[in-house]
């Protein structure tokens, strides 16, 4: 069994009030979940309305599939309207780390 997790520090656009960041982030969250099939959560800067914290996480039992997903997930979230993707921390761990 291998679990993956990605974290995303993202930059927000225009973004002027917690409330407008809501508006942004719900969003990516939202779509990410649904076209990858996904946990994803808003995991970090709840307080800062220009920037947000996204942390994705899956389980598979091929190591191939879940770097090709979160790779899929990164492509998605870095290319993204309004957001400006400033760093991502990956993670891969193995049943039998």
């Amino acid at each position: 069994m291998w679990i993956g997790w990605i974290e995303f520090d993202l930059l927000l656009g225009d973004v002027r009030s917690l409330k407008e960041k809501r508006s942004v982030v719900r969003p990516v969250i939202a779509e990410v979940r649904k076209r990858f099939d996904v946990s994803v959560a808003e995991v970090g800067h709840q307080d800062l309305y220009r920037r947000a914290a996204i942390g994705v996480g899956l389980v598979g039992a091929d190591r191939a599939h879940l770097v090709e997903v979160l790779d899929a997930v990164e492509g998605y979230v870095a290319y993204r309207p309004g957001v400006d993707l400033l760093g991502a921390r990956r993670r891969l761990l193995s049943s039998e780390d």
